[in-house]
């Protein structure tokens, strides 16, 4: 919590009397003023996507300018300040990363309420950036405030599936079955995906239909296999008969409805079942967090029991590992984070906790029951003495049915703004559950995460590069 801080009145204003803030400048901050004030240079905001070539965007001076206020307005004379007019004149480009000086000295006391200051603003280096003068009524009243907390800002321009997007491309493209992509977006996530270099597609289904919604979209098939089929189960038969064969090694699902696809998946005479059960896991990047969110299971299993939960958790640590975490934390969620027996998800998280402990569930640490704030708030666990290694720090969260999983993925998507790709793992081969909502980009960020499955399936090794755990290691 900030301390009081008294401000300065005229009367008590002296010349010569100075004082100096430090801020570092963001990529946020850029944007940010972008949204304030409309001013959409291209020279001032950050890339989407960062090259190494590329230089940090340039501060807008008029941003630059606006700190000068915020030592008039803060700490000298401090609240209670009005601007009356502010000159500068600029020596030098500002960068995203570059540490400034900025301070203010009184240089005139006019008329009350009136004053003038020296400001001035320069690297840590102590290269000028800008200087001026500018005058103030300064405050007649004495006040000690307490600096206000402001609400948080979500700004969504951290990328956390570019990450894998760009690991996808170094490994061949998977040969993919794409079950009816009859409409505008399965067929524009298809291409995109086979343009990206991530599917090689194999597109089965109407085939006039898809013709018709390629031309529409401007999207050559001439490179690409078809299979015609009408009939939409039929044609999730095909796919699936061609990923046992071999023939493919992923199935994706177009504008068919998921029960319908899974009905030949989990077909037990000629589906894709291997030997654990299959779960579908939401893979998130959600604008406040600084690490994806795996979720499982939201799309499968309605009310898994305790053996169905083991895989469950399995699954959705092995597709974590496939994407770059060495030892995923994992959150088993319930309503509290105690053992209630009249609550039994809460037993089910214990028993999956002690299994993981014994080595029945394995590649990641595992704990819970944990409520949904304690599992990724750090201070909500602190807040209820819970210690942990995953709570307040969860990456994978297991959910105890498909209701509350379903719900927290939407809520995430159509409230947080988060995005979202998923992917069913349990079977032969990935298969790429996405919904009829999901735009080209999650689509492409689901096609990634079959991919990395895939080569982690088949040769053990991750083709994400691992980041090291830094909290565990502190």
């Amino acid at each position: 919590m900030s301390l009081p801080r008294k401000n300065t009145t005229w009367q008590e204003l002296e010349l010569g009397a100075s004082a100096t803030l430090e801020r570092v400048c963001s990529e946020q901050d850029l944007l940010l003023f972008a949204h304030a004030s409309g001013n959409r240079n291209p020279l001032n905001l950050p890339e989407a996507e960062q090259s190494q070539s590329q230089l940090p965007a340039l501060a807008p001076s008029m941003w630059v300018g606006s700190l000068l206020s915020a030592v008039l307005g803060n700490l000298l004379p401090g609240p209670g300040t009005l601007y009356r007019s502010q000159d500068l004149r600029f020596q030098r480009r500002v960068q995203v990363g570059d540490r400034l000086q900025v301070s203010v000295t009184c240089i005139e006391k006019g008329p009350e309420p009136l004053a003038r200051f020296a400001t001035r603003i320069s690297t840590e280096a102590g290269e000028l950036v800008c200087e001026g003068e500018a005058e103030v009524e300064a405050p007649r009243v004495s006040q000690l405030v307490v600096a206000r907390d402001l609400p948080p800002l979500i700004l969504g321009n951290k990328d956390h599936f570019a990450r894998l997007i760009d690991a996808a491309r170094q490994l061949p493209a998977l040969k993919t079955a794409v079950v009816c992509p009859e409409d505008a977006n399965s067929m524009g996530g298809l291409a995109l995906s086979a343009r990206e270099g991530l599917i090689e597609p194999v597109l089965v289904g109407n085939a006039e239909r898809m013709a018709r919604i390629a031309a529409e979209l401007g999207i050559d098939l001439s490179g690409w296999r078809q299979v015609h089929e009408s009939d939409p189960r039929a044609a999730a038969a095909v796919a699936v008969a061609m990923a046992r064969n071999g023939e493919v090694g992923a199935v994706m699902k177009g504008a068919i409805h998921s029960d319908e696809l899974l009905a030949a998946v989990v077909n037990k005479e000629h589906g894709l079942r291997g030997h654990r059960r299959l779960s579908h896991v939401f893979v998130m990047d959600a604008p406040m967090l600084d690490h994806l969110l795996f979720i499982s299971d939201a799309a499968i299993n309605i009310a898994p029991d305790l053996t169905t939960k083991v895989d469950i958790t399995q699954n959705a640590i092995d597709l974590a590992r496939a994407c770059g975490l060495d030892c995923p934390r994992v959150g088993i969620l319930s309503a509290v984070e105690t053992i209630n027996t009249s609550i039994p998800s809460t037993l089910d998280a214990a028993v999956l906790s002690k299994m993981a402990e014994r080595g029945q569930i394995r590649g990641g640490t595992v704990d819970g029951p944990l409520a949904m704030d304690n599992a990724i708030d750090l201070d909500a666990a602190r807040t209820k003495s819970i210690q942990s290694l995953v709570a307040g720090r969860a990456e994978v969260l297991i959910v105890p049915n498909l209701e509350a999983g379903n719900m927290l993925a939407k809520e995430l998507t159509f409230v947080a703004r988060a995005e979202a790709a998923g992917l069913v793992v349990g079977a032969r081969v990935p298969v790429i559950l996405t919904s009829r909502a999901d735009n080209d980009r999650s689509r492409l960020a689901s096609c990634a995460l079959a991919l990395l499955h895939d080569h982690w399936r088949q040769t053990g090794a991750c083709a994400v590069p691992i980041e090291p755990d830094l909290e565990v290691q502190a």
